[in-house]
């Protein structure tokens, strides 16, 4: 037989046998076979099925990974965001309530002309023999403010304005070395000099000198401008006396006090644009 005959009965054997085959089964004769393969195929498809399962759920673990990851990047960011949003309400809180107490100060001083004005710089100088204290503000003849203007906040007196230009002016503390105030207790009214002082633990002090013997000077009292000599309005509040000192052998007694303005974390304040001070023509008042 040719190879060619051969080629021409694969096709009619393989019809016959696919004939057969439907036949027997038909006829139940291949149910013995048909049961011995199933017995062997069964647990290869079950492991299949198993990988197959396996793998599903591996795909489905690295898709659910994927949307984790993006999602938590996502909760990260919005986060961040409301960190930021948080921090910028609290910021606009505490600057609102700064100059909602300015804005009460005024209201309650109404025969003083108040100019509000921001702190953009501090100035501390020390060379050997002195501590210069200043600020600078960034207010200036645009506006009005001249030399020796006094400069308060609604927790008492800072200063006095000593340099002046456009755009821009320098307050000399109260707490520098080169200021003195007028000042007189509440309680007993004993007067003295108010004035800055260089210490060695703090930095600076403020000491009220020149209190008469006769005068009595108590721990807790509070201390005021006098406005005695025309260089600040009365009643300005400059601090609390902590410590007195008076010895019979002196002229005058000496109190430390602890004033109430927080020169460290000056945010605004307020120059009195209505008062009009003596120019002595230097920085001590």
């Amino acid at each position: 037989m040719t190879r060619e005959r051969l080629q021409n009965l694969v096709p009619l054997l393989l019809i016959l046998f696919a004939l057969v085959g439907i036949v027997l089964h038909r006829a139940g004769l291949l149910q013995p076979l048909e049961g011995f393969v199933a017995r062997i195929t069964t647990p290869l498809e079950t492991g299949l099925s198993y990988v197959s399962a396996e793998l599903g759920e591996l795909a489905q673990t690295a898709r659910d990974l994927r949307d984790l990851r993006q999602r938590n990047e996502d909760l990260e960011a919005q986060n961040a965001s409301l960190v930021l949003d948080n921090v910028r309400l609290r910021e606009i809180e505490a600057e609102n309530a700064l100059l909602r107490d300015l804005l009460d100060f005024a209201q309650q001083n109404p025969s003083f002309d108040l100019t509000g004005a921001r702190v953009i710089g501090r100035v501390i100088a020390q060379d050997p023999s002195n501590l210069q204290r200043t600020l600078t503000l960034d207010v200036g003849k645009e506006v009005g403010i001249a030399r020796n203007m006094p400069v308060i906040t609604d927790r008492g007196l800072v200063g006095r304005v000593s340099e002046v230009g456009d755009g821009w002016c320098r307050v000399l503390l109260i707490i520098d070395v080169s200021s003195s105030v007028n000042a007189l207790t509440q309680s007993t009214r004993a007067s003295g000099l108010v004035q800055g002082q260089v210490d060695g633990g703090s930095g600076w002090r403020l000491v009220m000198r020149s209190i008469p013997q006769q005068d009595v000077v108590s721990v807790g009292d509070t201390v005021f401008t006098s406005g005695l000599g025309g260089n600040f309005p009365r009643q300005l509040l400059i601090g609390q006396i902590v410590e007195a000192e008076r010895k019979d052998y002196e002229l005058y007694q000496t109190a430390i006090i602890q004033p109430t303005v927080d020169f460290d974390h000056l945010e605004a304040v307020l120059v009195v644009t209505g008062f009009e001070p003596i120019d002595q023509g230097q920085p001590e008042e």
